[in-house]
């Protein structure tokens, strides 16, 4: 019987417990997990289904035929580029579905679950290039892993790590205080998700006036009396866009 040191063993098991670290494709800035891409992916991945299916069972999921389509048609090119820059993202499941709910504006989770809400296509009239925009800035958040370095925060703010992922999650969503603490995390994965959106728009062919116009009505619809940190002004995001159309006319 062979014997294992002692000392691999708890070597080993600090391997297994350290955090992960990664970088954001294109900007490089680092990041530590304490979950998983896996565990997070298959999380959200069911609390994606149970939205979607009480969207059908109430007759509001993709009820607006010609705007699914449209996302079908201009979300392949994006999840194209996403896969281009980010390779395992090849082995998601890809979902792109349209909610008729008000409360529903746009979001991709982990693992590539993209909900996009029809009233607000509708209140910003967006024309295919803005879609794409739309479209874009969420997927950069599946790309960036922006919720799962959310919830290994969240995880570190909490700073009791046997709290299993599912009530961390309850957690994420009730509690004011753990909020306001992850603010200025979510108010720079907005502005990394606005830039990388950019690229994955622009290499999957759009032009950037479109995005520039995409920033320039979200700037337009934002209450003056908005004070949310949790995301950047208006002016600033469409000042960011401005700058990367730039930077965008200048390569070949």
């Amino acid at each position: 019987m062979n014997v294992i040191p002692a000392g691999w063993v708890w070597a080993a098991l600090c391997a297994i417990a350290a955090p992960a670290s990664a970088q954001v494709p294109e900007s490089g800035r680092w990041q530590d997990f304490s979950f998983g891409a896996e565990e997070v992916d298959s999380r959200m991945e069911d609390r994606y289904i149970e939205q979607v299916v009480e969207l059908a069972a109430a007759g509001k999921l993709d009820e607006q035929r010609a705007l699914f389509h449209r996302l079908q048609r201009i979300s392949a090119g994006i999840i194209g580029a996403a896969i281009a820059m980010k390779p395992e993202a090849a082995q998601w499941q890809w979902e792109v579905h349209v909610a008729d709910d008000p409360g529903v504006d746009a979001y991709c989770m982990a693992g590539g679950k993209i909900l996009i809400g029809s009233a607000f296509v509708r209140q910003l009239r967006l024309t295919d290039g803005e879609l794409a925009t739309l479209l874009a800035h969420e997927v950069a958040h599946a790309v960036a892993e922006h919720h799962r370095e959310t919830l290994s925060e969240a995880l570190a703010i909490n700073r009791r790590p046997e709290v299993p992922l599912d009530v961390l999650m309850e957690r994420l969503d009730s509690d004011l205080s753990l909020q306001i603490h992850l603010a200025g995390l979510s108010s720079l994965q907005e502005s990394e998700a606005d830039q990388l959106g950019m690229v994955l728009a622009h290499r999957a062919g759009w032009p950037a006036a479109a995005m520039v116009s995409f920033y320039r009505k979200l700037a337009a619809t934002e209450p003056a009396s908005l004070m949310a940190n949790d995301h950047p002004s208006g002016a600033s995001r469409l000042s960011m866009a401005k700058g990367m159309a730039l930077l965008f006319a200048g390569r070949p």
